[in-house]
This record gives structure tokens, C-alpha cells and sequence, in this order.
């Protein structure tokens, strides 16, 4: 009885372990566990209701924002920090820290002018028309005549006391002058021409006042139908305006909540991905914390079930922008030498059919930010022109970028690239010297405008950015000598394609009349970057060092005699 009860175990335990699905080892593996998996019902959910808030640090929608994120961190199986056993590899915790300024919110604004019927602005469609941390008017509104400045320096010979100051360019040049000579608030207009105004004339993007206690100065910012109805106005004669505001500032504290999927093998190794709350928009970005949310949830699950495995840390971090994640950085230095990897989720769900623009890597820093050309080209946000010295040869550009254009062919989606231009929580871990790149869209014609809401994102896109940086993430923090002799490989393919891109381009610049040196100048300086991307991959330190170092020198050596042909054909 006892042998027959033994062989009837022995062959459940059999069945069981083939029917266990193997753990995944590769890219194509993560991409197919994740394509099953990732839906986008939490993006988009988690989108929604954020997007609701008019954010900023501190304030009660950014914190209600965080408090669902840990609602749905736990129910996805996470642990609170202080709370977790030991063997607990999924947990979070949130970080409180007293602000040092007081918070704030908009409540509620109307702008009218005197014996006008309809309102030029009100804040329920409008809900950028309210400078950040502009007081309140008194609660019964003020009525002032409308000064016009035409140009700056206007401000030093108007009287503007006891009125209200209308200027179509930014607030930074007349703001201290205005309040110095007693106006009682300011209305400004500039949006950019990217914007599109004349098109969405009802777009207000978002303008801020730097904090001041007790202040009495308040902003409206203004939309282009209502600046032109201003200026209408003001052609026939003088103008009194109504305004009423209510804003709401109060002591509070900063919130950041990061969820940590600890390694098995080296957990002190970690890639991290950032996500920023505050910002008011849809796409910018509530798009990023729903996105990001999706993706650690279904790692816990992937996890959880067997079918993969976390040998590095993977961290996901959402807070502040930009301030967060160079706290996470430079709080701990021993924690911030063993970040292999940072990735940035900003603006990552947009529906371009009604955006325009296109999904965008932005990358590390090579020398398209020095030489921009051929199919290389700079946001409307644009950058500055770069130096060598400041160049980050890594291997990690090419990696994510082939990752989202396999995403891109599978799902039919647009994927292109743009060069370092900076702005957003990639910058934090350059300045560290870490691997960091962004994940994004531009151009957006509803950038920084109340008219980024909830339909203008697109669940599919949300879809398309997590699958591609979450399958690129694992099969970084599971890297092994197989992957990494994968990724040189990818590397010298696209470092080939470069350099005959860049190659023919000179050419046709040579025939210009350009100068052979300058041209041989940028093709060294691809050669340069891509050898010393092939170095850092040693920084996954899973290979014996010979068999890579044997491994980089082939590639080196192949990516030289290809360079050398190319100075011979353009010198002749």
C-alpha cells in the first residue's frame, strides 16, 4: 500500500513540474508573457482618475493620486516595507517629507469684462487660468481697469495702481515691477506657436508664480479666444474687468512612493523607472503614473506565478518630478552606485491622431546632439548643441530603441527617436553618470494645456510604451552571458548602420563643398561613441573577462576597418 501511495505522489509531482511553464530567459519570452498580460485596463483607469486633479506637490489630488497607487500596489501583492517578512521580494513603501512651502490648488475663477454678458474665462473649462500659487481675490471679486503693455519696459512709465496688467508675453520681466507699483493682479498671454493657438484657441498652458507669503498679487493666464476678445475690447475705449478667484494653500507634506521587486541573485543591482505625479494634464502625466502602475503590477504577477524571475532589482518610482528621482540618486550613495539603469516615463499615452507628433525615445546623449542630420532631428522642445565631452556612450540607446521599434512593427505603431535635449526624471541620472533615457511624445499641441484630458490618451499607446519598456527591463536585470553576447551583437549591427548612414551623408556633404576634415571629425566621433559602448557592457558583469574582452575586440576591430574604408572613399 505504502509503494503504490508513493509512485501515485511521485507521478502527481511529474505532472506538475511539465505543466509548470518555464521560466522565461529571453526578450522574445518577456515580450510574449507580457503581450498576454498587459491590457491596459490599470493605465487607463489609473490615468483617469489622476488626471482629474489639478497636481501639484503636496496638494490633495497629488495625494490622493499616491494613496491609489499604494490601493493597487497591494492589491497586486506588494508589502509595505515595514511591515514585509525577510522573504517578501515584493514591497513599497511611501516616503513623507515636511515641504517647505505651503501647497496649493485652484478652486474656482471667473474672468468677465464689465457690460460683457459672457465670461472670457471660467475655471470649470478653463482650469489653467489661474497662475500656481496665486492668491485668492476678495471673495466678493475685484473690478479694475486693464492696462495694455506692449512691450516690458512699458511697466516703468504706466500707472498701474489699483489696476490690472494685460500682457502678451511671459510673466518673469514685469511680475516684481507690477506688484512694486501697486496693481492688484496681472493677465498674460503666450502660448507657443507649437500649440497651435489659432486652432485650439480655448488652450491655456499652465504659468506659475514663485511662492510668496501673504501675497495679494494674483495671475490669470489667458487663452487665445480670450486674448483676442480682451484686445477687441480694449481697441474701443478702456476696460474694467471682473475677477473672481478662489485658490487654496495650506501646509502639507511631500509624498513619494516606490515599489521594489527585490533580485534574487544581486539585488543590490537595480534598473529603476520613473513616473512623476504632479504636472495637471492627461497625457502629461497621468499617463506615465497609469502606465508604470500596469507594469509593476503584472511583474508582481509574472513573478509570482513562476514564469519569471528578477536576478537585479527592478524599482518603480513616482513623486516629484525630476526632485525625486535625484533624491532617490543622492540620498544613498551606496544604493546609487549599483542603479545600472533609469528610465523615464513621461507623456507616454498620447493619441497622436489628435495630438500630432509621434511616440519618441529620447536619447542618451551621442552625436546627434552635436551634428543633427539626415533622419536625426530635435523636438519643437529642442536642445542644445552638445559637446564630445559631453557625449554618454552606452549600450542601453540602442537596446531600448530596437526593443520599441519590435514593439512598433508587432502592434503597427510608430517609434521614432530624438536627440538629448533633457527636462524630465532621465536628467537626474545622467548627472549621476547612470545609463538614463526617456520614454515620450512631442510634438503635442495640447502640451502644458487644460485641454490635455482624459480624450486625448490612448489606451493602445499606453499598451505599446509598457510592453516594450517592461520586456526590455527584464531581460536587463535577468541578463546572463547569453544576453549579453546578444546585445553586442545588436550593438555592432546598429553601430554598422550608423556609420553608413553618417557616411553618406558626408559624402553628399563633401560634394557640397563642406571640408573632408570636419566630415572624417563626425565619423570618428560615432566610431568613438560606439566602442565605448561596447565597453559598458561589461558593466552586467555575467562573462568570464577574457570571453568578453576577446568579444569587444572583434567588435572593435570590425567597426574600424569599416570606418577606415569610409575616410579612403570620402578623401577620394
Amino acid at each position: 500500500m505504502r509503494s503504490t501511495l508513493f509512485y501515485v505522489v511521485l507521478l502527481l509531482l511529474l505532472v506538475q513540474c511539465a505543466e509548470k511553464e518555464p521560466i522565461a530567459n529571453s526578450t522574445a519570452d518577456y515580450f510574449d508573457l507580457i503581450r498576454a498580460e498587459f491590457k491596459g485596463e490599470t493605465a487607463y483607469e489609473t490615468t483617469a482618475f489622476v488626471e482629474q486633479f489639478w497636481r501639484v506637490v503636496g496638494n490633495d489630488g497629488f495625494n490622493k493620486s499616491i494613496y491609489t497607487i499604494e490601493t493597487k500596489l497591494k492589491e497586486a501583492g506588494y508589502v509595505l516595507e515595514s511591515n514585509a517578512a525577510p522573504a517578501n521580494r515584493l514591497i513599497y513603501r511611501i516616503e513623507k517629507r515636511a515641504l517647505k512651502n505651503p501647497t496649493w490648488e485652484p478652486v474656482d475663477g471667473k474672468l468677465s469684462i464689465l457690460g460683457q454678458e459672457t465670461p472670457l474665462l471660467e475655471f470649470a473649462s478653463n482650469r489653467n487660468m489661474i497662475y500656481l500659487n496665486s492668491p485668492s481675490t476678495p471673495k466678493e471679486g475685484v473690478q479694475a481697469e486693464v492696462v495694455f503693455l506692449e512691450n516690458p519696459e512699458a511697466i516703468d512709465v504706466l500707472d498701474v495702481k489699483g489696476k490690472i496688467v494685460f500682457a502678451e508675453f511671459g510673466a518673469r520681466s514685469i511680475y516684481r515691477k507690477s506688484m512694486a507699483k501697486g496693481a492688484l493682479g496681472l493677465m498674460t498671454y503666450n502660448n507657443p506657436s507649437y500649440l497651435q493657438p489659432e486652432k485650439n484657441t480655448t488652450s491655456i498652458q499652465f504659468r506659475a508664480f514663485p511662492y510668496a507669503k501673504d501675497a495679494t498679487f494674483w495671475g490669470i493666464a489667458l487663452s487665445y479666444a480670450a486674448k483676442e476678445k480682451l484686445k477687441e475690447a480694449l481697441s474701443k475705449g478702456s476696460v474694467t474687468a471682473a475677477v473672481q478667484l478662489h485658490t487654496k494653500s495650506y501646509i502639507s507634506e511631500e509624498l513619494t512612493i516606490i515599489a521594489e521587486v527585490k533580485g534574487s541573485a544581486l539585488p543590490e543591482q537595480r534598473l529603476v523607472f520613473s513616473a512623476h505625479v504632479q504636472e495637471p494634464g492627461a497625457n502629461d502625466n497621468a499617463t506615465g503614473v497609469g502606465t508604470q502602475l500596469e507594469m509593476a503590477q503584472i511583474t508582481a504577477q509574472l513573478l509570482q506565478t513562476g514564469k519569471i524571475d528578477a536576478k537585479r532589482s527592478l524599482t518603480f518610482l513616482w513623486g516629484d518630478e525630476i526632485i525625486s528621482t535625484r533624491r532617490y540618486i543622492q540620498e544613498d550613495s551606496l544604493r546609487a552606485s549599483q542603479i545600472k539603469w533609469g528610465i523615464s516615463l513621461d507623456m507616454v499615452g498620447e493619441n497622436t491622431a489628435l495630438t500630432g507628433g509621434s511616440f519618441l525615445i529620447e536619447k542618451m546623449p551621442d552625436p546627434s546632439a552635436i551634428w543633427t542630420r539626415g533622419k536625426d532631428k530635435h523636438s519643437e522642445w529642442g536642445g542644445d548643441v552638445m559637446s564630445l565631452e559631453d557625449m554618454k556612450p552606452h549600450y542601453l540607446n540602442d537596446f531600448i530603441i530596437q526593443n520599441l521599434k519590435n514593439q512598433g512593427e508587432y502592434a503597427r505603431w510608430e517609434v521614432n527617436t530624438n536627440p538629448f535635449e533633457g527636462g524630465s526624471d532621465h536628467t537626474p541620472f545622467l548627472d549621476a553618470n547612470i545609463p538614463g533615457l526617456l520614454l515620450w511624445h512631442f510634438t503635442d499641441q495640447f502640451y502644458h494645456t487644460d485641454n490635455d484630458r482624459l480624450d486625448k490618451v490612448s489606451k493602445a499607446t499606453m499598451v505599446n510604451v509598457g510592453t516594450g519598456a517592461l520586456a526590455s527591463a527584464l531581460t536587463l536585470i535577468n541578463a546572463d552571458s547569453e544576453s549579453a553576447l546578444n546585445i553586442l551583437e545588436l550593438l555592432e549591427e546598429q553601430a554598422s548602420t550608423r556609420l553608413k548612414t553618417e557616411f553618406d551623408l558626408s559624402l553628399a556633404a563633401v560634394s557640397n563643398g563642406n571640408m573632408v576634415a570636419n566630415e572624417m571629425k563626425i565619423l570618428e566621433a560615432w566610431t568613438d561613441w560606439y566602442k565605448k559602448s561596447f565597453a559598458t557592457i561589461k558593466d552586467m558583469e555575467v562573462l568570464p573577462t577574457a570571453v568578453l574582452d576577446d568579444a569587444i575586440l572583434k567588435a572593435e576591430g570590425k567597426l574600424e576597418s569599416e570606418v577606415q574604408q569610409f575616410y579612403i572613399k570620402l578623401q577620394n
